[in-house]
């Protein structure tokens, strides 16, 4: 009999996504140990990322997991939707409207049409996921982190300004600026007001494995644990915690791990996220921590901080590479 029935992921966008197809491949194909192949998943997607572009509500990291899972993604760009056209971008710019930095797809805007008028209608962020996903079929409970406002913005240097520095919404950050100036600090405004969105603590409290995929530590994980309620529920919970680390060889393989890690004081290291999460046993969230093959060298390091600790292959270059990582963090922590 299956040890595991159910499984919580705690997820950011593109590289939480692309860790959850490997993960589902993984449990359909029966390669993951103890893990039933009618697992269920439930996801707790990082929502500090949303923002309102143009009258719409844009929930990027919901629409990410959603679109990926449900086969509709663009696969080249990693975001947005499949063999999308820009009519409406075009338009705007036409206009001379300003934010047509943060592209909107023409396909992309009508899930952002039907959100925004449910959320005026009164219904709260999670069951708007709900019903958008009614669409997508994902194969996951699609939870967001709560159903407030949150929203990352990132110090940047501005020397024009007054203080030196100016403030930016963290997909300004990203998108606009492309993290090509360094972040002198990170600020997750309504975090600490926030309250856990539908289901997310039972997720946690009543799941049989949880797994951090490898996602940023600091805008993704980072901003789901600091929901009031999530990191007390993942220390409680009787489900092992295993985590796989999104540096690899010293750095991120894509977004900008290092740039906010340095922000908040986070050496970049594989080792060095492991141990800002911290193992549970000394009040942080991880029983197992997984690095990559080229950080071998952490590995001690992380155990002696009171984490198990693996190195094995972390680059998610097919569903089948990526199962494999799954299945390595499952044994990690279930043996």
């Amino acid at each position: 009999m299956s040890d595991v029935e159910r499984i919580t992921v705690l997820s950011g966008g593109m590289g939480g996504a692309k860790f959850l197809q490997g993960l589902l491949h993984g449990i359909a194909a029966g390669i993951l140990p103890g893990v039933s192949p009618d697992a269920e998943v439930t996801v707790v997607a990082n929502t500090a990322d949303d923002l309102w572009v143009h009258g719409l509500k844009v929930c990027p990291d919901l629409d990410t997991v959603m679109y990926t899972l449900g086969d509709g993604i663009d696969p080249e760009r990693g975001w947005g939707r499949r063999e999308e056209t820009w009519s409406v971008r075009e338009e705007l710019t036409a206009y001379g409207v300003d934010n047509t930095w943060f592209g909107l797809g023409d396909r992309d805007v009508a899930t952002h049409l039907v959100r925004t008028q449910m959320l005026e209608a009164g219904y709260p962020l999670s069951a708007v996921t709900r019903a958008l996903c009614e669409r997508w079929q994902p194969g996951v409970r699609l939870l967001p982190m709560t159903d407030d406002r949150v929203e990352t913005h990132v110090a940047v240097t501005d020397e024009e300004a007054p203080s030196g520095r100016r403030v930016v919404h963290f997909q300004e950050y990203w998108v606009r600026l492309r993290a090509g100036v360094p972040a002198e600090a990170v600020v997750v405004v309504g975090l600490e007001q926030s309250t856990p969105g539908p289901g997310v603590l039972e997720a946690l409290r009543e799941t049989d494995l949880v797994v951090l995929p490898p996602s940023n530590p600091v805008v993704s994980v980072g901003t789901i644990l600091g929901v009031p309620g999530v990191r007390d529920a993942l220390r409680d919970t009787p489900a092992p915690v295993v985590g796989l680390s999104p540096i690899v060889g010293g750095t991120h393989v894509r977004g900008m791990a290092r740039q906010v890690l340095e922000a908040v004081g986070v050496e970049v290291g594989a080792g060095a996220v492991g141990r800002h999460y911290g193992a549970r046993s000394a009040g942080g969230v991880l029983d197992g921590w997984l690095v990559d093959s080229r950080d071998a060298d952490d590995v001690a390091a992380v155990r002696e901080a009171g984490i198990a600790c693996a190195a094995v292959p972390l680059m998610m270059t097919d569903h089948d590479a990526t199962a494999a990582m799954a299945a390595a963090a499952v044994s990690l922590v279930l043996g």
